[in-house]
């Protein structure tokens, strides 16, 4: 038997990949049958696969056509229960205009439509061996197919792989991972990672991860440790990529660590909080949609997973995995193990989250308390692994749209209800064995995908496979998909990221929204419209207070954490003025409105300067000069530095010196608008010795340096 070619039409088109009828092997299905009335078979068939045979027996020809149309009665009735669910659109309209639509991913309950064949014919998903039944459900009611060679597929949810490996994809695809996010999701880089930023910013700030060593590195230290602790104490020792509990031991004895293989030994948590007797974990879902800005959400539902023994604090326990050890890959092997399908019921051993603040609460437990100790866990977890991933992102990814993750947080409570992260998965199990997993992993995904913001790309768009591993290429692709910054845009990200925690200054982000600007925050605002049951944890009106922990400050962290404290009680005036902005196509570089130029707010750089001298009696400059943050400004313009010369002076004839007196002298290319003469303040450092008096100078920028500095 012969398979047609793929379908050219959209009346033969095949739709989906998951709700095709099934038929026994021996069937044979004809292209265009006769349809029969009252029953769908025309329908039935062509969703189906496609045979045809020259020689067919009397036998064969009747247990087909019995087939075919016992199918169809089952196929209308099947028509009917579809026509109960509730239609949706294909594509979600963004808020914004002039900004492109979105696909939108649907539940079980609900039928999407049918967009035109010539858009519906690009909808492509790429398969891998990872790729779970859950993810492979919600494409295909989205009518996506199935494709395991093509090129030209728009999403995959795959394994993940090395950074160089993410060059191959377009800007148009999607994969379901972040290069570098291993940095987290590595039990031994994870650890790392926590510990650096509890060196910098202390345990006050990052005492959620239990003390932790990587051998061979740490052995002597971990001995140390060892002998410090006494010998009543526990530790857990666990290989540092695996997963399900796969070679995961407790242990109490220095005799029984191993000693020839990469491990992670963490102090064990020997009092964890108990219900029925029994130790649990949670499992939290958090997903990212970009890095640059950060953007973090949280699934508002999750697994709480319970050891399927009670719990005992006894050296003799240590070796029973059902007791110590909350993975259900391992307590489903337990004859004991009682599993549970009802997404609201506390019973059995796998309970949903929501189902256990409801049991919390009723014992007096302030569970948004807990909730929002996790909260903050999740969020400087996810900025230990910023300056990795972004570094990754800019050197191999052609488009940051190419890009999202879901990861999956271990957390375990001790007998205080302090959380705790014992690991990070970057590839958590979406596997639904049970009524439970299906309803709460069955709408996560779907929000997912849907806050993913899939968009249908333009045919000219999606270049040929050929072009696509040119190293020209890809350069030239990196150069569309992250179009040049404008001056006035260089030099405002420049001049905000000069200012370290300015908190007062960083308001003024806000007052001159440039092309960029609104296209980022058009974007959040959409990708937020779309969340469904995930929570925006990051950027919140609370965010500012985590921009010191990030190794490098990044001027769109800024500019959202701005945007929230200024707008979240009010979104609706926020996306009304981005409306009215996008409208003019200030988010597209159509600049009609002089008012949206930096340079021509107030004189390009002198807006900033003057703000800030007006504000803050020239400190913040003086001390943007002494950091030696100025020259990024100036670069941010194409400036030239002709001469800084430093010299002491001594006040009313005494020699010694009292103050220092910095001079800049700066010329501009004839390009750049700026007024004149455009004063700037600039810091006069003192020199060693007792406190004595500080003095500034005021050099003039012009189009030709000075002959000398003007004094103020």
């Amino acid at each position: 038997m012969k398979r047609q070619p793929e379908p050219s039409s959209p009346s033969e088109a095949d739709v989906g990949v998951a709700n095709r009828p099934f038929l026994p092997p021996c069937a044979l299905l004809f292209w265009r049958l006769p349809p029969v009335k009252g029953l769908s078979v025309q329908r039935a068939v062509e969703r189906s696969p496609i045979f045809i045979s020259n020689a067919v027996s009397l036998k064969t020809l009747i247990l087909t056509f019995w087939c075919v149309l016992s199918f169809s009665v089952d196929d209308s009735m099947c028509t009917e229960a579809e026509d109960d669910r509730v239609e949706r659109p294909a594509l979600v309209p963004s808020l914004f205009p002039l900004r492109p639509p979105t696909l939108y991913f649907s539940t079980a309950n609900e039928r999407v439509q049918l967009l035109p064949w010539e858009q519906r014919k690009l909808l492509k998903w790429k398969m891998s061996s990872v790729t779970p039944n859950v993810v492979k459900q919600t494409i295909a009611r989205s009518h996506f197919r199935a494709t395991k060679k093509s090129d030209d597929w728009l999403g995959c949810w795959g394994h993940h792989m090395k950074s160089p490996g993410f060059k191959a994809i377009h800007e148009y695809q999607k994969l379901n991972h972040f290069p570098g996010s291993f940095q987290i999701g590595r039990k031994d880089r994870l650890w790392r990672n926590l510990s650096k930023m509890q060196a910098r910013f202390g345990k006050r700030e990052f005492s959620f991860f239990p003390r932790s060593f990587v051998l061979p590195q740490d052995l002597k230290l971990l001995k140390k440790a060892w002998e410090d602790g006494g010998g009543r104490q526990k530790w857990i020792i666990k290989p540092p990529a695996s997963a399900r509990g796969i070679g995961i031991q407790v242990i109490h004895k220095w005799s029984q660590m191993p000693r020839k293989r990469p491990l992670l030994v963490q102090k064990y948590l020997h009092k964890p909080y108990l219900i029925s007797g029994n130790k649990f974990d949670l499992r939290i879902y958090v997903y990212v949609t970009s890095y640059d800005p950060l953007r973090v959400y949280i699934f508002s539902d999750g697994l709480v997973r319970f050891a399927s023994c009670k719990y005992s604090s006894s050296m003799k326990s240590l070796s029973n995995k059902f007791m110590h050890l909350t993975n259900y890959s391992v307590n489903k092997k337990n004859s004991e193990y009682q599993t549970n399908s009802d997404h609201k019921a506390c019973q059995g051993h796998k309970w949903a989250l929501k189902a256990l603040w409801q049991y919390l609460s009723a014992k007096g437990i302030n569970t948004t308390q807990i909730w929002e100790m996790i909260k903050d866990m999740v969020i400087k977890t996810i900025i230990a692994s910023d300056p990795y991933v972004n570094m990754l992102v800019k050197a191999n990814v052609r488009s940051p749209y190419s890009c999202h993750e879901l990861f999956g947080f271990d957390i375990m409570l001790d007998e205080n209800l302090k959380p705790w992260v014992l690991e990070v998965n970057i590839s958590p199990s979406l596997h639904s064995n049970t009524a439970l997993d299906v309803s709460i992993k069955g709408q996560m995904i779907r929000d997912v995908l849907n806050l993913a913001g899939f968009v249908v790309p333009r045919r000219e768009e999606m270049r040929p496979a050929a072009c696509g591993s040119t190293s020209s290429s890809t350069s030239r692709s990196a150069e569309r998909s992250r179009p040049e910054l404008s001056a006035d845009e260089k030099v405002k990200r420049a001049f905000y990221l000069s200012q370290r925690f300015a908190d007062q200054l960083f308001s003024s982000v806000l007052d001159v929204l440039t092309p960029d600007d609104v296209n980022v925050l058009a974007e959040a605002e959409d990708e937020l419209s779309r969340r469904g049951e995930f929570e925006r944890v990051f950027p919140s009106p609370a965010s500012s207070r985590y921009l010191r922990f990030f190794e490098h400050p990044r001027y769109l962290n800024i500019l959202l954490s701005q945007w929230e404290q200024k707008h979240w009680q009010n979104r609706s005036q926020g996306v009304s003025l981005l409306r009215n902005l996008c409208q003019k196509g200030v988010h597209l570089g159509h600049l009609s409105d002089t008012a949206h130029r930096v340079s021509s707010a107030a004189g390009s750089i002198s807006s900033l300067v003057s703000c800030t001298i007006n504000m803050f009696k020239f400190v913040t400059l003086l001390s943007l000069c002494n950091s030696g943050h100025l020259q990024p400004i100036l670069g941010a313009l194409g400036t030239t530095q002709t001469a800084i010369p430093l010299r002491q002076t001594g006040e009313e004839g005494i020699q010694n010196p009292t103050h220092a007196q910095l001079f800049i002298s700066v010329s501009f290319p004839a390009s750049v608008k700026l007024p004149s003469p455009l004063s700037v303040a600039c810091w006069c450092p003192r020199v060693p010795g007792p406190p004595r008096r500080t003095t500034s100078r005021i050099a003039r920028f012009t189009r030709s340096p000075p002959a000398s500095p003007t004094s103020a």
